[in-house]
């Protein structure tokens, strides 16, 4: 049964007297407990914050005078006490409450200022089991869920970047803070209470290996609000959950506006495609548009691969984004601002790089200092009418996969390479996929099509279109490798793959009818090989 209001009025102007200080990041911290003095306020503090304001020469009550009780447990144990959580908790204009805290000796607490132990870092950091445990804070989201309940009397600041404008808005209530600025404050600390016990809980399960625990809950940073989401009258933001995974959430923006929704959901995608290619190996550049690739090829240098991939299908490239798996170099750069350009994402770049994608002014250049490993287990999250789809990431590689011929003939060494770059790529496209490749470089890519024959079709078209935008005589297509990433249902799918020039075709197999397919396969002459993977992307 639900606990009853009594339905006291909460005032709107609450004056600061007291203030309580606790708080592991002291960024900003002693301006701000200068200026609270210096406004007349008490200050109350625990541990290592009361030692640091002390330092700078403000006087300042230990917690432990308002408990009576020391702190134990080696700081385990310092504010989880009624003369603290009595204190936030009190209704003070309810006369039982008011007569408690008489009755205890209970002083009123006006102004709370707690951030906590730093789990998403040392979680984050590889630290050992009992170190993570130790950085569960428990303390600090008790006082900041208290001080928030009780927003009617209380005011909660988790956030240094909030210092300010709460200085501020005493200043113009003249040492009050008002109602809606505490609920403003209430609403920020119990979301950055959720997103903490969101990190902790999505701890356990990946160290306790519960792939799908009974509750689930997510938790995030607000990075920016966004002009838009994926339509001008949708609204969108950019949050961050602390995973340091290089990509576009970790990378630093060396110059351009600022990215949209859709360029964040392209240049994820561009950027996780191109992490399949080990670039001690060789380069590789990845041109996505509308979250599938329109090119991809490998070369001995970057720009070699830009090239081959903008062959692929230049008039999609245009207003693309690009991903690269080496340092940016400047022959590269200036190939690539030839053409009209959203964004160019990068381990690193050369200053000459960075000089001449400066000369584009709208041309985002991110950095991220390294490349996403496809072989690292994670989480998707899709969102549905009343709930949520969660899934591992598809971190299955093709080298890494058992592959098996079946076909009479097997592919050359060179189709065989082929296919594997192609496969590789299926991954990234929008089912259902079909990818031609030769020589390293896709040469037709057909994507999100409700039929794989139509795929096909389609992927062969954009090649002759890219074949007659060249002059060359014949689509690349002829003497070219396919993937699929899922099975063909059918062989019509693959007749039309020969129809269109493929020699040899890799897909995972497990069709009802994969001996028709095979059977087709052989009669053409066509090597095939078997993943026993699907790659399904949606």
């Amino acid at each position: 049964m639900a606990v009853a209001a009594k339905n006291i009025p909460a005032p709107d102007l609450v004056p600061v007297r007291r203030a309580l200080l606790s708080v592991f990041d002291k960024t900003g911290l002693i301006d701000f407990a200068k200026a609270l003095a210096a406004a007349g306020v008490e200050l109350v503090s625990t541990g290592g914050t009361a030692k640091a304001i002390t330092e700078a020469g403000l006087a300042v009550r230990d917690v432990s005078e308002l408990t009576g009780f020391p702190e134990i447990m080696d700081g385990r144990v310092k504010t989880l006490h009624p003369g603290v959580h009595g204190a936030l908790l009190g209704v003070r204009d309810d006369p039982e409450h008011s007569a408690a805290m008489r009755k205890y000796g209970i002083e009123p607490i006006d102004l709370v200022v707690s951030n906590l132990y730093p789990f998403e870092e040392v979680r984050r950091s590889g630290a050992d089991y009992a170190s993570i445990v130790e950085n569960i804070d428990i303390g600090g989201p008790a006082m900041i869920r208290a001080s928030a309940k009780n927003h009617a009397y209380v005011a909660i600041v988790t956030d240094p970047g909030d210092y300010a404008s709460v200085l501020n808005a005493l200043e113009m209530n003249i040492g009050s803070l008002s109602l809606d600025f505490r609920k403003k404050l209430a609403a920020k600390a119990f979301a950055r209470t959720a997103s903490y016990d969101a990190a902790i809980s999505g701890w356990f399960a990946e160290a306790l290996e519960i792939e799908h625990p009974t509750w689930r809950a997510f938790g995030g940073r607000l990075v920016e609000v966004m002009r838009y989401g994926e339509n001008p009258h949708q609204s969108a933001g950019f949050y961050v959950d602390g995973d340091k995974r290089p990509g576009v959430a970790t990378a630093r923006q060396l110059q351009g506006k600022q990215l949209s929704y859709n360029n964040i959901n392209d240049t994820d995608a561009a950027f996780e495609l191109v992490g399949e290619f080990d670039p001690d190996l060789s380069a590789a550049v990845a041109i996505i548009k509308h979250a599938n690739p329109c090119g991809v090829a490998e070369g001995a240098s970057l720009k070699a691969a830009y090239a081959k991939a903008l062959a692929c299908d230049p008039v999609s490239a245009f207003g693309g984004i690009i991903a690269v798996n080496r340092t940016l170099d400047a022959e590269a750069a200036e190939e690539i601002v030839k053409t009209f350009t959203e964004v160019i994402i990068a381990p690193g770049a050369t200053g000459e790089a960075a000089a001449i994608v400066a000369a584009k002014k709208n041309l985002r250049l991110l950095v991220t200092g390294g490349l996403p490993d496809p072989r690292t287990p994670g989480t998707t999250v899709k969102s549905v009418a009343g709930g949520l789809l969660i899934q591992g990431r598809d971190n299955a590689v093709v080298d890494d996969l058992e592959l098996k011929v079946v076909t009479k003939r097997a592919p050359t060494a060179a189709e065989m390479a082929d296919l594997k770059f192609a496969f590789r790529i299926a991954k990234h496209v929008k089912s259902n996929a079909i990818v031609y490749v030769r020589d390293g470089a896709t040469v037709g890519i057909g994507a999100g099509q409700m039929s794989r024959v139509d795929s096909s079709r389609i992927a062969a078209r954009k090649a002759l279109d890219a074949a007659e935008a060249a002059g060359l005589a014949e689509p690349l297509t002829k003497g070219s490798v396919v993937a699929s990433d899922a099975f063909f249902p059918f062989a019509d799918g693959l007749l039309s793959a020969i129809a269109a020039g493929a020699t040899a075709v890799i897909q995972p197999g497990g069709s009802m009818n994969d001996r028709d397919v095979i059977a087709a396969a052989d009669e053409h002459g066509i090597a095939m090989v078997f993943t026993g993977v699907r790659h399904f992307r949606h």
